[in-house]
């Protein structure tokens, strides 16, 4: 049966204008978004193909364009278009972090951590950069990695912070792995890293590790 046969009241594009996004289903929402189906399969057939293809919304959006098109109902415009939309939402996100003093706002800079570095494949080191009032002055990609391992120089943290004369830093890494669960390479990096930091008065607030719908603050853990 098409959409358009149910009942109104169980069409995802009448259930969001009605009631809001939060109540759909993650297949739901991409329902939305495609919009149409393909010969023989209604789009919300279609929704769920893609998010078991990638295990999920954050497989979905991390995978290589030439894969995303291989599904049925995606192609390059598609592709382009769920792109954009996940742009604006950092974007969106990041303006409220950048007005906003970041230790009264913990869940939307998890949030807008978690939307930068949870779909990646390989391994980031990013650095939050804020003024004397804790808000946030620059967002830095520091560090690339392989799948499991990323070569952070604390001489270069030191001298990204003094370029940008700030008053404290929140670090930020990913863990392709799928597990937040900070490392004891983690814990160590970050002792380091303060240790450094501190002979130039910059605070480090927190470190937070991103894998998937996770995260973990080293703030919270009493691990600064």
């Amino acid at each position: 049966m098409a959409i358009k046969d149910w009942p109104e009241s169980e069409r995802p594009r009448e259930r969001l204008l009605a009631h809001g996004p939060s109540v759909l289903t993650e297949a739901e929402l991409l329902a939305v978004f495609l919009r149409t189906g393909a010969p023989g399969r209604t789009v919300m057939e279609l929704a769920r193909e893609a998010l078991d293809r990638f295990g999920g919304l954050n497989g979905l959006i991390g995978a290589p364009r030439a894969e995303v098109e291989k599904l049925a109902g995606f192609g390059p415009a598609k592709y382009a278009q769920l792109q954009a939309v996940l742009e604006l939402a950092r974007r969106a996100l990041r303006e409220d972090v950048k007005r906003e003093t970041l230790l009264n706002s913990p869940q939307k800079v998890r949030d807008y951590l978690r939307l930068t570095l949870a779909h990646l494949q390989h391994e980031v080191f990013v650095a939050l950069f804020l003024d004397a009032q804790n808000r946030l002055i620059a967002h830095d990609e520091l560090f690339r990695g392989t799948l499991t391992q990323t070569s952070v120089y604390p001489r270069e943290i030191v001298k990204q912070a003094l370029r940008h004369n700030a008053g404290a830093v929140i670090f930020a890494h990913n863990h392709p792995s799928g597990i937040a669960e900070p490392s004891r390479a983690d814990e160590l990096l970050t002792r380091t890293l303060k240790t450094a930091l501190d002979l130039v008065d910059v605070r480090v607030l927190d470190h937070i590790v991103v894998a998937g719908s996770t995260s973990t603050s080293f703030a919270e853990r009493g691990l600064l």
